[in-house]
């Protein structure tokens, strides 16, 4: 048996193997190995291929599948899960990463990639079989298999420099034979490899978000167009009048901000141009742009560029120029669009979206701005922020096409500024090879300490369709999406009212330390069990944490203190009884918070029990409401602000209780108005959490 180094110095022979395979192949016609290639090439990797009709000892636990893919969004990527008809019938049965695991080859290894196929129905089904014929799980050979293709990957994939092949798929059907995986069938094609875009200069995106500089194209003298309304937003949040030009021929002046006639008559370079013209026009004045070079970035508003068919292929060739541009020294200017609402950023003192500023009010929610939201479609944005005022980014930017800027240039960008934890993105498809790009991105963010929330759209026929007639952007497999980006790091989200969810607990509990062991409290006795029942997600759990014999003695000295101590039994969940008032309530939270076996809590502030304050005017006891001075609004802040561990608070209320909740946000305090969709949302959060803290420390 071969040692480790042996095994290693093998498989990296068989990747100079398969490049010579290749040549071979090609110089024969063909961009498919044959069986006696196959053969050759698998000799040195730790799953045999056989060819014999039948094995004596084969096991019909059902087809293991293993491959290399050379995916159009992420380059390649390795996957292994079930096999042939068990494939199909998974997929419509179970959850995502129960069927298959995905990950891009530059983000993982042999070892984390077992970690991630363990969690499929492939990996139960072969340990049952090795269990009922007592033999050992065949983790070192599945191990050195993931090995195996990684090193493949590692000389064909296409980000490889100076390759002249790549691979574009390698699959292996696995069955066990005794005590041994065996590949029973295997398939290689491959084809020549790809020029890549040319990189973004993304460091302009400093100019883009704080310009020193701004010139708008497209405002009208006489009419309330969108350049117009683009102006007025401008002005209205308080961009100075003396950085703002207007390129308009034959006007001096709009609105008190100076025009001149051209680009050429700018007196110096732009630090951002607004584009706000018919699509027409756009494609001489990109040629103008770039031709005169007297602007850093610029921002494409119109639509009609590659959303339709007819403007397809012009939009192409757009893109091609602005592409080509980036070689030039300096890297010419960046653009972000066509079909971008814009961007609104506070430090840099402006709001260029074409939404009129009393159809969008965007009151300061946060002390500390510590967020940004990127999004293909800028409508997204808006009712996120318009539904979820606490979100309160410190950017908002707009990709629409993405004819320059992608997700993962901004993405890139952003994570490696220090004053922002949270990153929030909806995507709608990517680009070939964007995807890639944006994976490496999620994860030097996550070992940067950011904390990234996705969400795709898409995930259906008519989605996918609608997405290519919104931004140009292909839609792409969604489970392949949802298993790479989780593997890289991201908190995936699979629905809206999920993406707000996991954005607004990632930013309230960004600094907090995470655990896997949950304290639940609540005077209402659904609640604490619903809290309990809901501490699950698809691949991970929370479990109730054990109280240590001090804090259920102080526990329980709180209960005698409010004489409640004859109805309540101390206990992970407690329900406290609706005799509890707000003290009572934090009090016990702040108890269980500070025992070392609970990592996080959950409380039920029982809004509607009659011994709490959460009125906003209290008729029949007045005083009695959320401005005494022991009030939760009072009160909970400041355990929240002393206490390293999460809390989580839950006003399961009608509308009388907004006030309530939302005095309680505004002061950093996490609240979810029912107590399944907040201990979802903590589940999903510890869980990607853990996976970072995974992550960063193998790096270390």
């Amino acid at each position: 048996m071969q040692s480790r180094s042996e095994s290693s110095a093998s498989f990296a022979a068989a990747g100079a193997q398969l490049a010579a395979l290749f040549v071979n192949a090609t110089a024969a016609g063909r961009d498919v190995l044959n069986q006696q290639e196959l053969t050759s090439l698998l000799s040195s990797g730790p799953i045999p291929l056989v060819t014999e009709p039948q094995l004596p000892n084969l096991v019909p636990f059902g087809e293991l599948q293993i491959c290399l893919n050379n995916t159009r969004e992420f380059g390649l990527v390795i996957s292994a899960g079930s096999g042939g008809l068990d494939r199909e019938l998974d997929a419509g049965n179970f959850k995502w990463g129960r069927v298959a695991v995905h990950a891009v080859v530059e983000l993982t290894d042999a070892h984390d990639f077992l970690t991630q196929f363990k969690r499929t129905l492939a990996y139960q089904k072969l340990t049952i079989t090795a269990n009922r014929r007592a033999h050992a799980v065949p983790d070192e050979q599945l191990t050195q298999c993931f090995k195996f293709l990684l090193e493949l990957a590692g000389t064909s994939a296409p980000s490889v420099p100076g390759s002249r092949h790549t691979l574009t798929g390698l699959t292996l059907n696995v069955e066990q034979d005794d005590d041994r995986l065996v590949v029973r069938g295997a398939e290689c094609t491959f084809g020549i490899q790809q020029a890549a875009r040319l990189g973004r200069p993304i460091h302009k995106i400093d100019k883009l978000i704080h310009p020193g500089s701004i010139g708008i194209i497209g405002v009208s003298a006489s009419n309330m167009n969108f350049g117009r309304i683009i102006l007025h937003n401008l002005l209205g949040s308080g961009y100075s009048k003396d950085k703002l030009t207007i390129i308009r021929a034959g006007e001096t002046e709009i609105d008190g901000v100076r025009c001149v006639e051209s680009l050429k008559a700018l007196s110096g370079k732009l630090d951002l141009l607004i584009v706000a013209v018919a699509a027409s026009a756009v494609y001489e004045l990109v040629d103008e742009i770039i031709d005169t070079d007297a602007v850093e970035s610029v921002m494409l508003i119109p639509g009609g560029l590659g959303e339709t068919q007819k403007s397809k292929e012009p939009a192409a060739g757009l893109a091609d120029r602005i592409n080509a541009n980036h070689c030039r020294p300096g890297g010419g200017p960046i653009f972000l669009g066509a079909n971008c609402l814009g961007v609104v950023s506070h430090p840099g003192s402006y709001d260029s979206w074409f939404i009129p500023l009393e159809r969008l009010p965007k009151p300061p929610k946060k002390p500390q701005r510590n967020s940004v939201m990127l999004s293909q479609s800028g409508a997204f944005m808006i009712t996120r922020l318009s539904q979820n005022p606490w979100l309160d980014p410190r950017y908002m930017l707009a990709l629409g096409n993405q004819t320059d800027l992608t997700h993962g240039d901004l993405l890139r960008f952003f994570a490696e500024q220090p004053e922002i934890d949270t990153i929030g993105i909806y995507i709608e498809g990517f680009k070939d090879r964007d995807g890639l790009d944006f994976a490496i991105a999620v994860r030097a963010a996550v070992k940067n300490g950011k904390q990234v929330v996705v969400y795709k759209s898409g995930k259906t026929s008519p989605g996918a369709s609608s997405v290519m007639g919104h931004t140009a952007s292909i839609a792409g497999d969604t489970a392949l999406f949802v298993s790479v980006l989780r593997q890289a790091g991201a908190m995936v989200a699979e629905d809206i009212s999920t993406f707000d969810d996991l954005l607004y607990i990632a930013g309230a509990l960004h600094h907090k330390t995470v655990g896997k062991r949950l304290g639940a409290i609540s005077g209402a006795g659904f609640e604490s069990v619903g809290i309990a029942d809901s501490i699950d997600s698809d691949n991970f759990s929370m479990e109730m944490g054990t109280l240590e014999p001090a804090t259920i003695r102080r526990v329980e000295d709180i209960l005698i203190a409010k004489k409640l101590q004859a109805l309540v039994e101390v206990r992970n969940p407690i329900d406290i009884n609706p005799g509890a008032d707000d003290e009572t309530h934090l009090q016990i939270t702040e108890a269980f918070v500070q025992d070392p076996n609970i990592d996080a809590v959950v409380v039920g502030l029982d809004p509607t029990a009659p011994s709490v304050r959460a009125l906003v005017e209290s008729t029949l006891r007045p005083g009695f409401d959320i401005q005494d001075p022991k009030s939760t609004v009072y009160l909970m802040p400041p355990i929240v602000l002393r206490n390293g561990k999460p809390i989580i608070g839950i006003i399961d209320g009608g509308s009388l209780y907004d006030a309530m909740a939302a005095k309680l946000m505004d002061q950093g305090v996490c609240i979810f108005r029912n107590c399944a969709r907040g201990t979802k949302a903590l589940v999903r959060y510890i869980e990607v959490r853990m996976y970072a803290d995974n992550i960063n420390h193998r790096n270390r």
